[in-house]
């Protein structure tokens, strides 16, 4: 029986988004007894409605309501009005992640005292640390089935002929290569089957290896009866009342009826780019520049990492689509080492591109067609490659804000974002394009092609975490710094980037999270 939650009840959680961090904090919540209602903006997608194409899905899930992108990045050029490659519905952007599921490194915590201060960027440390978060990364390793980890035991994936490619050249250069930690199932698992390597990880996994909050968080949470999800509720506007202290949320739901529903609490989980615009839009007398941004730093420090690809053609199939998304990763340049010339490491993730995608990022915008690009995809399956996954340094003017005129189908502000490389991005990307070259020359290559950044699904920053109020928007628990029951739970809230894909981190700082926030209830804290 489906739970069914009062508009006029004021005791329940209300949280925003149903991703990564929505969906677990549901979840962890609901198993404490504590009641929500999930808003989602997207549909309710049924496992029978991922298919095993990458158009078809790319159009059925993807965030494609109206945005705009700005900026002397590539990305503006490329793709004006998609700046992320992100899941509108029920599980976010778990639908479409790659389950690349690694913790950040000890030193990420910590890149100001690692680096002082950095010309032209905004870097800040962590209120938290890595031994502070790794019991909640054991945790949420064990929750998602994070395999080749000690919490769950679970090997790793069979390496396949991709990632031998990509080894035997990182061991040529003398560089180290590691099979990739996935939230994806090799053996039967939490009632999920074991990945069957079809390979469209990235368009919603068919089978349910995959782990996604549409098919594991959400489905648990609801049948606790503490959690009642309401598909196509579009957030208009979160309401305080005259103290200051959130009261609930007004929505849009799928008949585009305007609702309100009381909150005790309020938990934001809509993304970089929709949680910032959030709080801008429920501007009022009292916070007249948005909510909980008395220190101007909501949608300010917008970070994507820094990418790019790198794809050599060889004389012999490789058939790299024959693999999970991402086999393995080149770590050798993790690290934080200023001698390369940039500050803060990256990783060489393997990554295959279905052929549809190759087409259209290896040589995007006006430059996509001719003989040269006619060439190399008819040798796609003689393809290898990477993806460029390093730091982004948060730049302040790199931003999300509410257009001046135009409004989207809600009557909403349509967001701009504004995207640009900090000089450290520029030159990291650079030597990860250099030291790609080294590795797939030393092995044959016949051509190397490097791919400028295409609209990723790391987003991250501009609603983030800082010890004093003045640098940030919430504290080291999500919890805004000027509100007290107004949390932010995704990745929004980071501070840095990290090297690392940030699905595993959003996932264990919303299990931290939740234990706040029922111990701060109990307490009548909040």
């Amino acid at each position: 029986m489906t739970t069914t939650f009062d508009l006029n009840d004021d005791s329940l959680v209300v949280i925003i988004g149903s991703g990564a961090g929505g969906g677990t904090l549901a979840n962890e919540l609901a198993q404490k007894g504590i009641k929500s209602v999930v808003l989602e903006a997207g549909k309710r997608f049924k496992m029978d409605d991922i298919e095993n194409d990458e158009w078809k899905m790319f159009g059925k899930i993807s965030w494609l309501d109206k945005r705009y992108v700005e900026g002397p990045a590539r990305l503006a050029k490329d793709f004006p009005n998609l700046p992320a490659w992100i899941v509108k519905g029920v599980g976010g952007a778990t639908v479409h992640w790659a389950g690349v599921a690694m913790r950040f490194q000890e030193h990420e915590f910590k890149m100001k005292t690692l680096n002082g201060v950095i010309p032209g960027a905004n870097v800040l440390d962590w209120p938290v640390t890595l031994k502070e978060m790794e019991p909640y990364y054991v945790k949420a390793e064990l929750k998602m089935g994070v395999c080749g980890t000690e919490a769950t035991g679970m090997p790793y994936h069979r390496k396949s002929s991709h990632y031998q490619v990509v080894a035997e050249g990182a061991k040529r250069i003398g560089a180290n290569c590691e099979q990739a930690k996935l939230a994806i199932n090799t053996e039967v698992r939490d009632g999920r089957p074991a990945c069957q390597v079809a390979g469209f990880c990235m368009q919603g996994c068919k089978i349910g290896a995959k782990w996604s909050t549409m098919y594991t968080e959400i489905p648990k949470a609801e049948a606790t009866g503490n959690v009642e999800v309401r598909p196509q509720s579009m957030v208009l506007r979160i309401e305080h009342d005259k103290t200051g202290k959130v009261t609930g949320v007004l929505y849009a739901d799928k008949d585009g009826n305007q609702q309100l529903q009381k909150a005790r609490l309020v938990a934001v989980a809509g993304n970089s780019i929709e949680s910032p615009r959030m709080l801008l839009n429920s501007a009022s007398s009292l916070f007249p520049d948005g909510l909980a941004n008395g220190s101007g730093q909501v949608g300010q420090n917008y970070m994507t990492h820094t990418t790019g690809g790198v794809y050599a053609e060889f004389e012999k199939p490789v058939h790299m689509y024959k693999s999970t998304v991402v086999p393995g990763i080149v770590k050798e340049w993790q690290n934080n080492d200023p001698s390369r010339g940039h500050v803060a490491g990256y990783e060489l993730e393997i990554l295959h591109l279905g052929l549809p995608f190759m087409s259209a990022f290896m040589k995007p915008g006006k430059g996509g067609w001719g003989r040269e690009l006619a060439d190399s995809l008819a040798n796609y399956d003689n393809m290898a490659g990477f993806w460029i996954c390093g730091e982004d340094m948060a730049v302040e003017s790199n931003n999300i804000t509410l257009h001046p005129t135009e409004k989207d189908q809600y009557g909403l502000p349509v967001p701009v974002v504004y995207k640009t490389d900090h000089i450290n991005d520029t030159r990291m990307r650079n030597h990860a394009y250099d030291r790609s070259k080294e590795l797939f020359d030393s092995i044959g290559a016949l051509k190397v092609n490097n791919l400028p950044p295409y609209p990723a699904s790391h987003n991250m920053g501009t609603n983030r975490m800082s010890e004093h109020a003045r640098d940030g928007v919430v504290n080291r628990w999500g919890q805004s710094h000027e509100i007290s029951n107004l949390f932010v739970s995704d990745g929004s809230q980071f501070t840095s980037s990290g090297t690392e894909n940030p699905t595993l981190t959003i996932v264990a700082l919303a299990i931290r999270q939740a234990d706040y926030i029922a111990e701060q209830m109990k307490k009548q804290l909040i």
